[in-house]
């Protein structure tokens, strides 16, 4: 795509999981709008997993972040705390009767998605991370 085609932005919200759905929906609404529509689902699923991440094991504002450049929809969120995600390991399923809550988000994000990563961020004096992930228009 021309780079004139380029766009980018971004969704500040406060650490509250009913923020979660809120930028779901928005997600939703800016691929429509820019035609990329077919990516939806998917998008959508990878937010979600992002941002529930950032809400749940972090204090202070999230973000959402969605980037569209040269072919690739970049999808991450930031948080305020520095520290690295916790990479997932292998999928394990939990013993049956185990009450063990979420530790998939990121095994979701590394199989659906084309690239991921995670990058520390410092911007105005505010610390934090960003937890991206790439999916490739084809």
């Amino acid at each position: 795509m021309p780079e004139s085609d380029s766009w980018e932005y971004s969704l500040y919200v406060p650490n509250d999981p009913r923020a979660v759905p809120v930028c779901r929906r928005t997600l939703r609404l800016i691929l429509t709008m820019h035609g990329l529509i077919r990516l939806a689902d998917t998008a959508e699923l990878l937010a979600t997993e992002l941002l529930t991440n950032a809400v749940r094991h972090t204090k202070g504002p999230v973000a959402l972040r969605v980037r569209w450049s040269g072919g690739v929809l970049r999808v991450g969120a930031w948080d305020a705390d520095p520290e690295p995600p916790v990479f997932p390991g292998e999928l394990e399923v939990p013993a049956e009767g185990d009450e063990e809550d979420g530790g998939r988000g990121l095994t979701l994000v590394r199989a659906c998605s084309d690239l991921w990563g995670w990058q520390p961020l410092s911007r105005f004096g505010n610390r934090g991370k960003y937890v991206w992930c790439d999916l490739v228009a084809v």
